[in-house]
Formats: C-alpha cells, sequence, structure tokens
C-alpha cells in the first residue's frame, strides 16, 4: 500500500502544494510576530528568535495539514 501511495503524482502535488504553502506561512508568521515583538525589547535579537519559532511552527503546521488532506483524498475519495 505505501508504494502505491508513493507512486500516486497526487502525491507530489500535495507535497508540492505543503513546501508552497508552507514557505508562504512561515514568512508571514515571521514577518508579523518579528513587527509586533521589535516594539518590546531593546535589541533586534530576542524578537527574531521568536519570530523564528513562530514562522518553523507555521511551516510544520501547513505542511504536516497539506500532507494528511492529501493522504486522506488519495485514499478516501480519489479511490
Amino acid at each position: 500500500m505505501r508504494n502505491e501511495l508513493m507512486s500516486n503524482p497526487l502525491w507530489l502535488l500535495f507535497l508540492a502544494i505543503g513546501v508552497i504553502f508552507g514557505l508562504l506561512a512561515g514568512l508571514i508568521a515571521y514577518l508579523i510576530m518579528y513587527n509586533e515583538y521589535q516594539h518590546h525589547y531593546q535589541t533586534k535579537k530576542e524578537p527574531m528568535k521568536i519570530a523564528f519559532e513562530a514562522a518553523i511552527f507555521a511551516f510544520i503546521f501547513f505542511f504536516l495539514l497539506a500532507l494528511a488532506s492529501g493522504y486522506i483524498l488519495i485514499n478516501f475519495i480519489v479511490k
């Protein structure tokens, strides 16, 4: 079953969607968080760290969301 899933061309589409939207979500999360937290700290180091952590979380969340929705669509709806 695992080989069938990986050989499906739709799987690559959902992988690409996950990467693209994950990067966009991470970039936007970084910009928003950095803009909000730069007013609360004297140096740039702490807001950049917080914003980077938020960006990583947003990327992982949207990437996994795209993969999970692809798995559900391929296995339960397309069949």
